[in-house]
């Protein structure tokens, strides 16, 4: 009875747990090969500098107010000297627009002082300032990861 069930199956169990182990072997052999291969390619990821020049410190004359929309940055110029105030809402990234009180989210009702401190909205932590620093060309260069104390300006020297 054995020999019948052997010429209907036409493959034993044995001979079938060898090709499977035979085909999971050859199988890792090409993840393991394709994974040497993947090393040798660097893993880069182009991001956009957090550091941006802005211009010349002749561009900001006293009571000058610009606002960067494609970097998100606010530029103010007034006699004490420059302060950059970042221009996404903290609370879902929106960017905010200048209002009479200081600031104001259109997304969400955020609102701002002056200072980018919150008064009013569901934003959890007011707008950060952001680091002005001087190239050795004397262009002004802004850092948007770079936070400093409110009230932080930048002096130009004349």
């Amino acid at each position: 009875m054995s020999s019948e069930t052997k010429e209907k199956s036409g493959v034993s169990r044995r001979d079938f747990l060898g090709l499977a182990s035979m085909g999971a072997a050859v199988l890792s052999s090409f993840t393991l090969l394709a994974g040497i291969f993947r090393m040798s390619k660097a893993n880069v990821r182009y991001e956009e500098s957090t550091r941006f020049k802005i211009g010349m410190p002749d561009n900001f004359p006293v009571g000058t107010v610009k606002k960067l929309d494609d970097k998100g940055v606010f530029i103010f110029a007034n006699d004490d000297g420059l302060h950059a105030i970042s221009s996404i809402c903290t609370h879902l990234g929106c960017i905010v627009a200048i209002s009479e009180t200081g600031f104001q989210c259109p997304c969400h009702g955020s609102k701002y002082n002056e200072n980018g401190k919150v008064i009013g909205g569901p934003a959890p932590r007011n707008l950060a300032w952001l680091e002005i620093s001087q190239e050795v060309d004397g262009s002004l260069v802004v850092d948007t990861v770079r936070e400093v104390p409110v009230g932080t300006k930048f002096k130009i020297n004349v």
